[in-house]
C-alpha cells in the first residue's frame, strides 16, 4: 500500500467514525435544543468539545512519549477494542439479531425525556446544558480514541484532526440545512464499514508492535481488509441461518 493509500485509509475511518457518532450527537442535541432550550444545549456542546479537545491534547502526548513497538501494540489494542465493538453490533444488526438504530425514534425519545423532565426555566436550563455536554462527550470519546490512535501511530494528527472536523462540519450543515434529525444516513452500513476497517487497522498494528513483520508491508493492510469484510459476512449468513432454522 502507498503512503497515499495509507493516508487515505486513515481519512476515510476517521471520516466514517466521527460521522457516525456526530449523527447521533446530533439528533441529541436537536431534541433538547428544540424542545427546551437551544441556548443551553450550545453551551453543552461547547463544554464538551474543551473537554474532548483536552482528551485529545493529554492521550496524544502520553502515547508520544512510550517506546515505538509499545505504542503500536498499545494502539493496535485499542483500535481492536473499538473495531470489534462496532463490528459486533454491525453483524447483529445486519442478521436482524438487533433492531436497526433509527434516528428519527431516537429523536421523539429524546424530546419525550425532555418534556417529562418538565418546563425549562427562563434563562439558563441545567438539563438541555447537562443532556448536550453528556451526548456529545460519550459519542465523541470512541472518535477521540480513533483520533489520537490513527494520528499518533502514522504521525498524521493533523490529518486524522481535519477528517474528523471535516465530518462534524457535514454533519452539522446537513441537520441545520433539513432542520431535522439526519434519519436517512446509511448509518448502520457505515458502523459495518467502520468496523471493518478498524479491526484491520488494529490486528495490524497489534502485529507490528509483537515483533511481527508482516509480508508486503502496508500492503497486506488491503488482504486483512478483505479477510475480516469476509469473516464478518459469513458470520452474517450464519447467523441469519442459525436464526431461521
Amino acid at each position: 500500500m502507498s503512503v497515499i493509500g495509507a493516508q487515505l485509509g486513515l481519512a476515510t475511518s476517521v471520516f466514517l467514525a466521527c460521522a457516525v457518532e456526530a449523527v447521533e450527537a446530533l439528533t441529541i442535541v436537536m431534541a433538547v435544543g428544540n424542545t427546551r432550550s437551544w441556548r443551553s444545549a450550545l453551551s453543552g456542546v461547547a463544554a464538551a468539545c474543551v473537554v474532548l479537545a483536552a482528551i485529545v491534547a493529554g492521550l496524544g502526548s502520553a502515547l508520544l512519549t512510550l517506546p515505538i513497538d509499545t505504542l503500536r501494540l498499545v494502539i493496535g489494542v485499542l483500535l481492536l477494542m473499538v473495531g470489534l465493538q462496532w463490528l459486533r453490533k454491525a453483524v447483529l444488526r445486519a442478521a436482524g439479531l438487533k433492531a436497526l438504530h433509527d434516528e428519527q425514534s431516537a429523536y421523539e425519545r429524546e424530546r419525550a425525556a425532555a418534556r417529562a423532565a418538565g418546563r425549562p426555566h427562563r434563562g439558563w436550563d441545567a438539563y438541555s446544558f447537562a443532556v448536550a455536554a453528556k451526548g456529545v462527550l460519550l459519542e465523541g470519546f470512541e472518535v477521540v480514541l480513533i483520533v489520537v490512535t490513527f494520528g499518533t501511530n502514522q504521525h498524521h494528527l493533523v490529518l486524522a484532526g481535519a477528517a474528523a472536523g471535516l465530518a462534524v462540519a457535514v454533519v452539522t450543515g446537513a441537520g441545520i440545512a433539513v432542520r431535522a434529525p439526519l434519519a436517512r444516513v446509511p448509518e448502520n452500513t457505515m458502523k459495518f464499514a467502520v468496523g471493518v476497517m478498524l479491526s484491520s487497522y488494529g490486528l495490524f498494528f497489534a502485529g507490528e508492535g509483537l515483533g511481527l513483520r508482516w509480508p508486503g508491508g502496508d500492503a497486506i493492510l488491503l488482504a486483512l481488509v478483505v479477510s475480516v469484510l469476509g469473516v464478518s459476512l459469513l458470520a452474517v449468513r450464519s447467523l441469519r441461518a442459525a436464526a431461521l432454522s
